[in-house]
């Protein structure tokens, strides 16, 4: 570092002011020369590689076999081209299943990558043309000056500034868990890691793939998404749906084959073999794998897919960045919010109304405050501006526009605007020069900075929690600016300010100073012996609406609680104002909460709605609690460092996008892009939607499995034959799998979601409603497609030598339209009236008017290959109505109560959630 002239002297060599920071115009120069702030990417998987992923599937690769020995015995037999007819059908529909799959997983890949993307898009603050602004982690160059705080990630490799107590973890870099005190002497940052204490400023120095953390990308590569549990769920239904298929392959095989071999038989040929009964064989077999196909539940994972990319996506326009996919799904369990209050129940645009000093309270709205603190001396309004000024991590910057923007915390911002109606900061700055700091951090619940003041001496100021800050102070100041001693009567009158504007719903922070006598040895800033200048009481205003999805939380069984650090005083305020306090509700600070035994715990959990105080210990005890002794599926927001063991420990961790840091954003499941808890409230009913959007295709997937198997299964034993082809059951296959899924597993969710309770950690998946909808629905078709089967030519009055091939077309036909009508029943698997949305959701009606187009285009026009023929008007209107019955089948069905057994976990906060219809529930 000598060698260069430290930090000045790389600046000098790279061409830039440590005090004004990189020229905009020199930006794209330095990219070219210095390279990017991004990191090589894998590059993305090319489509054919989905298609062979998709190929890999076992009974695929099997018909794929059986359709290549059924276009070469079929031409040796029936000759070109008609032998290949039958083969060739199967090898199309083949096709069809791959090219859809692929596509699909194609799709999903290419949003996960934006989303990706999305996730790692860090804004930093950095000094550009001599003023502090905002920019994209990705447009950082070499040279910039950027600005660290607290739970800051390092954006790039980088030499420190200045700065006071910076503290930089550098686990994720070597492992060390031990965090590294970052100085002059020690200047080096490293890109990746994170701030864990105080604050500065670095040089940027190298970027992107030449920062050390690049080079470690280089030998590393992302694992990818675990499965989700819904996933893990649903593979175990899957393999036993896979099971019952190839039991139902290899009987109606084994029945098929022996039919035909004891047909044979009674006709005195089976010694006799032809290339025709070699075909015969074939197909039994084909038909075999085919049931198989149909009945191994393929379209399961691919419906969680997309219902779950589908839930992300839309999220992600509502302000919710989900960065694991299990987090979508597990959202819609939470049974339990512990939320944050600042920012996330209210604006976060704080500001100042009301103050106390020296004895008298003044309003101090807008313009008022001028004319309020007319009356106070000039030294005494001078300390206190400058308790303000000097005691800041906010800078003031002038934008484009000549505007005047203060970068820093809300809390800061109403300080400084309400300090710069009587003074200039950066003339205040000017004064004095600042020695020391301490930042604001959540354990402290203050910031300190020690002072060099102009004519000698040094002075300490501190402001923080009203409360810790009374109790280091032993004097207050008079009228005359000048230092008393602080009695216990005025120490009893503070407290009753504080606790007065803490009823009025008002964030409440007390300001000291302390004089230090010129040539006093100082290693830290003091800890006692101040004296006490103001009360300030900030106006944080509840968010618009955020009442209402309380309410809505309370109806779907959700209960609330408040966490957060401010007075308990203000916080029952809010929360009363929000609806989370109610009258039997338990209100508590986080000392008190974390000094009661285990038992005393389990005593108040139950009740407790509002923790106020609290340090993010005190979170991480309580959600553990509820996670462990209630049982509760535990959905926690965070904000700050400390907050990141709550948000691990949680189900559901729920990090805010505009006030989080890195470490707990790295930390949480959900980034709220907005800070809203009703981004929060949407979530949850997202999730909903997955778990029940999954239910409602696998209800349907099954009826479907279930009438596949059973039809050709009862007429192999029989008649020796199906009525279901290869080439036939493929389609329905594409019908049941892949399109099923797209129109099911991507339907929005409705506002009903949320008046029901959430489901519990053990509720099995498939219900008794989901039951008595796939048993009665089979019952139907299997009733009507049996009586066709065997009494069809009776009862359409079919004759002549095709009689045989109409009715196993009219009998595919009103199969595939049972299905059809059944996908419509499938929306919605309690409400009579499921016509409700569907012609809104123009996903679903493609994918209906699809299904219903290309079984035209089958029956009508491939008959060749699908082994079918051209139907009249009369049986297409028949097959449509049999299938239509499936409707008012459905509303009997939903007439049968089914025993509903009510969830034990949901914590009564209020009796306004609707419980779970066990009969039918009109719209």
């Amino acid at each position: 570092m000598e060698t260069h002239g430290g930090v000045e002297g790389f600046a000098r060599k790279i061409s830039v002011s440590l005090n004004d920071g990189v020229v905009s115009t020199d930006i794209p120069l330095r990219q070219k020369v210095f390279g990017l702030n991004k990191f090589v990417e894998k590059p993305s998987r090319p489509f054919w590689m989905f298609v062979w992923e998709a190929l890999q599937d076992l009974t695929l690769i099997i018909l794929i076999v059986c359709a290549a020995v059924s276009v070469g015995v079929g031409i040796a037999t029936e000759g070109w081209p008609k032998g290949m007819y039958d083969g060739l059908g199967i090898i199309l529909c083949i096709f069809l299943v791959v090219m859809v799959t692929a596509i699909s997983d194609y799709k999903q890949s290419l949003q996960f990558k934006d989303l990706d993307k999305e996730k790692k898009n860090i804004i930093v603050h950095v000094t550009r043309d001599g003023s502090r602004q905002k920019v994209s982690i990705y447009d950082l160059v070499v040279g910039d000056i950027v600005h660290l705080s607290i739970g800051d990630q390092v954006p790039a490799d980088g030499l420190f500034i200045s700065g006071y107590s910076l503290s930089i973890d550098e686990s994720s870099l070597s492992g060390e868990s031990e965090p590294v005190d970052v100085e002059k002497e020690r200047p080096f940052l490293l890109s990746g890691t994170k701030v864990q204490d105080g604050s500065g400023k670095m040089l940027v120095t190298s970027v992107g793939m030449r920062t050390e953390w690049g080079r470690l990308m280089v030998t590393l590569s992302e694992g990818g998404e675990d499965e989700t549990p819904l996933q893990v769920k649903l593979n175990g239904v899957a393999t036993i749906i896979g099971k019952i298929g190839l039991a139902f392959a290899v009987v109606t095989f084994l029945v098929l084959t022996t039919r035909f071999l004891v047909e044979k038989a009674l006709n005195n040929e089976i010694a006799k073999w032809s290339t025709s009964d070699a075909l015969h064989l074939l197909d039994f077999f084909a038909i075999a794998v085919t049931i198989l196909v149909v009945a191994v539940p393929e379209g399961l994972p691919l419906a969680v897919t997309l219902s779950l990319a589908f839930a992300m996506k839309k999220l992600m326009n509502d302000k919710a960045l989900v960065r694991h996919l299990s987090a979508c799904e597990t959202m819609g369990s939470a049974s339990c919010i512990c939320t944050d209050k600042t920012g996330t129940l209210t604006t976060n645009h704080m500001v100042l109304t009301k103050l106390w000093i020296c004895g008298d309270a003044k309003s101090v709205k807008g313009s008022e405050a001028r004319n309020s603190l007319s009356s106070l001396s000039e030294r005494l309004l001078g300390i206190l501006l400058q308790s303000i000024f000097q005691n800041t991590s906010s800078e003031v910057v002038k934008g484009k526009d000549g505007k005047t923007n203060i970068l820093g915390t809300p809390t800061e911002t109403a300080l400084l605007e309400f300090a710069m109606l009587f003074k200039d900061l950066n003339a205040s700055w000017k004064e004095s020069k600042i020695v020391k700091v301490e930042p604001f951090n959540s354990v402290k619940k203050k910031m300190s900075v020690l002072v060099a003041l102009p004519g000698g001496g040094l002075r300490a100021f501190c402001k923080g929690a009203s409360e810790i800050i009374l109790k280091i102070c032993n004097n207050i100041v008079n009228e005359d600016g000048d230092s008393v001693a602080l009695s216990e009567e005025q120490r009893e009158n503070v407290t009753n300010v504080i606790n007065s504007f803490s009823c009025d719903a008002l964030r409440t922070l007390c300001m000291a100073y302390k004089d230090i006598k010129d040539g006093s040895q100082v290693d830290s800033i003091p800890d006692e012996d101040y004296t006490l200048i103001v009360v300030v009481g900030i106006k944080d205003p509840v968010r618009p609406g955020v009442k209402e999805a309380v309410q809505t939380c309370l109806a779907a069984g959700i209960k609330v609680r408040m966490v957060t650090g401010d007075n308990i005083n203000t916080a029952k305020a809010i929360a009363k104002e929000c609806g989370i306090l109610t009258d039997d509700g338990i209100a508590i600070e986080g000392s008190d909460f974390r000094d009661k035994t285990t038992q005393e715990m389990k005593e108040i959990i139950p009740r407790l709605q509002v923790m106020a105080r609290s340090l993010p210990l005190d979170k991480h005890k309580l959600v553990a609690h509820l996670r462990t002794e209630f049982k509760e599926i535990v959905a926690v927001t965070g904000d700050g460092t400390n907050d990141a063991p709550a948000l691990h420990e949680a189900d559901i961790g729920l990090a805010m996008g505009i006030a989080g840091t890195e470490v707990a954003k790295e930390n949480a499941d959900v980034v709220i892009m907005d800070d809203n808890f009703k981004t929060i409230v949407n979530v949850a009913k997202w999730g909903r939607s997955v778990y029940i959007n999954i239910q409602k295709f696998v209800q349907f997937q099954l009826t479907v499995n279930i009438v596949a198997l059973m039809i050709n299964f009862i007429s192999a034993c029989i008649s020796g034959s199906a009525p279901l082809t290869a080439v036939q059951l493929l389609w329905v296959n594409m019908i049941m799998d892949t399109l099923g899924a797209l129109a099911l597993a991507t339907e929005p969710p409705n506002d009903d979601l949320m008046k029901r309770p959430p489901i519990g950690r053990n509720v099995t998946f498939i219900t008794k409603v989901m039951w008595r909808n796939i048993i009665g629905q089979s019952i139907y078709q299997l009733a009507v497609l049996t009586v066709f089967k065997f009494d069809g030519k009776r009862l359409l009055k079919l004759n002549g030598s095709d009689a045989n091939s109409i009715l196993d077309t009219f009998i595919f036909n009103t199969f595939v339209f049972c299905q059809v009508f059944n996908e419509i029943n499938s929306r919605d698997m309690e409400k009579i009236n499921v016509l409700c949305g569907m012609f809104s959701s123009w996903l679903f009606m493609i994918i209906i008017m699809s299904t219903v187009a290309f079984q035209i285009v089958i029956v009508e026009f491939l008959g060749t290959f699908a082994d079918t023929v051209p139907l009249n008007l009369d049986l297409w209107l028949a097959s449509i109505l049999i299938g239509a019955v499936s409707l008012p089948i459905a509303v009997i069905l939903k007439c049968i109560p089914v025993d509903m057994a009510k969830p034990t976990t949901i914590a009564k906060h209020h009796d306004g959630y609707e419980p779970l219809p066990s009969g039918p529930d009109l719209a």
